[in-house]
């Protein structure tokens, strides 16, 4: 049976569609009224949620068979939440006090049905719940399904000062990696991916034509086994030419076209020598986590495991109120954050 709920509570919405990347200006905080769960829905109180760099492509009109529909001026933002069911509708099964994760982000109070909700009392617990909206299960399950990382293996990965990026490096290395290479656009980003997430060189983006390959070359003198791309573009490129006989690659993102200011943030083209990838043998696949939903659960248990014995760090950036939420979007797409960026309702 239902809880009556009352009052309103405060969402984001979008107030009109960018011309270029994200600002403050293009959204709202609003207040609305709390809604009422019907019969197989929950009302979940959320506690956190996830800011993400992919919401770019959602604002810009989305892509085709995407798993997320494009948002359009007046619709609430959504993503990764996690909170706590607070009332359920009739047959909903989860009972208040329930802590879930769910996709409906950007809001204090969220209605879904309850199918949509998973129950984290019945998962291997983590000791913060805001550690749940982690990335790393995507880093996880691209490096072990598709990357299969051996010992002794020279690992890539690019965009690796974010949310995917700062799990990757240190679970390439947990998986047996003997080199770890990340790349970013700021020297300062760099040092810390060295000197706080155990990464062997940092190459950095932007320093000229040319810079970036003749820096990976440098960096990985005797190649890369596998590949994690969050980027695309001519950090793709790059590493095709650097790839080694029967190397592996798992593209999980298109930042290269996300945060591109002249974009709509919907496409990442690049242009890819084939010949390599040929000669070599080399793997290029797409990960999607969709269809592996049964690394979330894997990845859970290592993850909680590995953090309770000090062997992986969870970099992120909290920002306290969900009024502050746009500019954190802001903030992230314009590069000035290191790792995931969460926001406490």
């Amino acid at each position: 049976m239902a809880t009556a709920t009352s009052g309103t509570a405060h969402e984001v919405r979008l107030a009109e569609l960018p011309a270029g990347l994200p600002e403050r200006r293009h959204f709202e905080v609003v207040e609305a009224p709390v809604p009422a769960p019907g019969p197989g829905e929950v009302l979940v109180r959320n506690r956190h949620f996830l800011v993400f760099a992919a919401l770019r492509t959602l604002l810009g009109g989305g892509v085709r068979d995407a798993p997320l529909p494009p948002l359009r001026p007046g619709d609430t933002l959504l993503g990764h939440a996690v909170g706590e069911v607070v009332a359920a509708g009739e047959g909903a099964g989860l009972p208040p006090g329930t802590p879930v994760t769910h996709m409906l982000g950007w809001r204090e109070y969220a209605v879904l049905p309850a199918g949509q909700a998973v129950r984290l009392d019945g998962q291997a617990a983590l000791p913060e719940p805001a550690q749940y909206l982690n990335q790393g299960a995507t880093a996880y399950g691209a490096l072990t399904r598709l990357g299969q990382v051996r010992e002794g293996d020279t690992v890539l990965v690019t965009g690796a000062a974010g949310g995917v990026g700062t799990l990757a490096g240190q679970i390439a290395r947990r998986l047996g990696a003997a080199r770890v290479i990340g790349t970013t656009g700021s020297a300062a980003k760099g040092e810390r991916l060295v000197s706080e997430l155990g990464y062997d060189a940092a190459v950095l983006r932007g320093q000229g034509p040319g810079a970036f390959a003749r820096g990976l070359a440098e960096a990985a003198p005797d190649g890369v086994d596998v590949l994690l791309d969050n980027v695309g573009g001519e950090q793709l490129a790059a590493a095709v030419g650097a790839a080694r006989q029967g190397a592996r690659f798992a593209l999980v993102g298109a930042l290269s076209g996300q945060l591109d200011p002249a974009g709509d943030g919907a496409g990442a083209p690049v242009t890819v020598d084939s010949t390599p990838l040929v000669l070599k043998g080399v793997a290029l696949r797409g990960y999607s986590g969709l269809t592996h939903q049964d690394v979330i659960p894997e990845w859970t248990a290592r993850f909680g495991e590995w953090l309770r014995a000090g062997a992986i760090r969870f970099p992120h950036t909290r920002v306290a109120g969900i009024e502050r939420a746009p500019e954190a979007l802001e903030e992230l797409v314009r590069g000035r954050h290191f790792g995931t960026v969460i926001v406490d309702v």
